[in-house]
């Protein structure tokens, strides 16, 4: 952690939302005129879109039918670690982009599927956003965590993860459903072990549940709308937050234990400028003072 330069990490799997959820991050620095340096999780990973095809291919050969990019063999974590530590030693990093389509292709020069050269941050930023798998990953040789100021958990029930997941990789990314499932069921055991520990580390987490029937998600036609949805906000020190002042503004939120506040799914937005506005507020005040 640093009080010079601070770091911002939004963690979740694959379909979970971290996308949207950076958006209002994305909306708050522009408001605050935070002048932010962006970091994508997906940039840390080891192999580009062919390579790691070819090396799960040499897995299963092996046996291990498991190899995904959720684990810590698929990733350049010691990288990201080091990215975390130097930013907030100095407030520089190494970073690149990967390129996840034709349109992200065109803005950086490459082809889809690969990875932009390593290049610095700009010098002068005020804080560092991450978002990705593993903004919050403790394990024995690796504490990214620790290096992180504020973390936020995004986590919406399992099914309805898989329903994001199945609508985005076959809309967007134009996988069939049987090799959507085919991922889902490879990725299960660094589910278990890599994404979901974090989660006790967040500061913050926003768990989206649907209250329409998710029961078997890989047949859902549709993606459950917000207005379909509560959303379960946990704080892992709950000391700091004004509860009664959010129950105000939130209308129909409750508490539904001394952490966690729940809210309409549609409010989502609504919560997130609330809450994250004046913490990130803090961070950069904290960071001025010590300049």
């Amino acid at each position: 952690m640093s009080q010079k330069h601070p770091i911002i990490s939004v963690t979740g799997s694959s379909g979970a939302g971290t996308t949207s959820i950076r958006k209002t991050f994305e909306q708050i620095f522009r408001r605050e005129k935070i002048n932010a340096a962006f970091i994508e999780g997906d940039s840390f990973h080891r192999y580009d879109r062919k390579g790691i095809q070819i090396v799960m291919e040499e897995e299963a050969a092996k046996g291990n039918n498991h190899f995904s990019h959720f684990g810590p063999q698929a990733n350049l974590l010691d990288e990201l670690q080091a990215a975390f530590k130097t930013y907030g030693e100095t407030g520089r990093a190494r970073f690149r982009h990967y390129l996840h389509d034709a349109s992200e292709a065109v803005l950086y020069g490459g082809s889809p599927g690969t990875f932009t050269p390593w290049e610095d941050l700009k010098e002068g930023t005020d804080l560092l956003f991450y978002e990705g798998l593993h903004g919050a990953l403790v394990t024995q040789t690796l504490d990214i965590a620790r290096h992180v100021d504020f973390k936020l958990g995004v986590v919406p029930v399992i099914n309805l993860e898989w329903i994001q997941k199945v609508h985005r990789d076959r809309s967007a990314r134009g996988h069939t459903s049987q090799a959507i499932t085919e991922t889902i069921l490879r990725r299960m055991p660094d589910y278990v072990h890599y994404i979901c520990p974090q989660f006790t580390e967040t500061d913050i987490n926003f768990q989206r549940v649907p209250t329409v029937d998710t029961s078997n998600p890989f047949i859902a036609r549709t993606i459950p709308t917000a207005d379909e949805s509560i959303v379960i906000i946990r704080f892992k020190n709950p000391r700091p937050i004004d509860f009664p002042y959010l129950l105000s503004m939130i209308k129909d939120s409750f508490m539904s234990r001394s952490n966690s506040i729940v809210i309409p799914g549609g409010k989502l937005d609504l919560a997130m400028q609330l809450i994250l506005s004046p913490l990130i507020l803090q961070l950069v005040e904290r960071k001025r003072r010590v300049h």
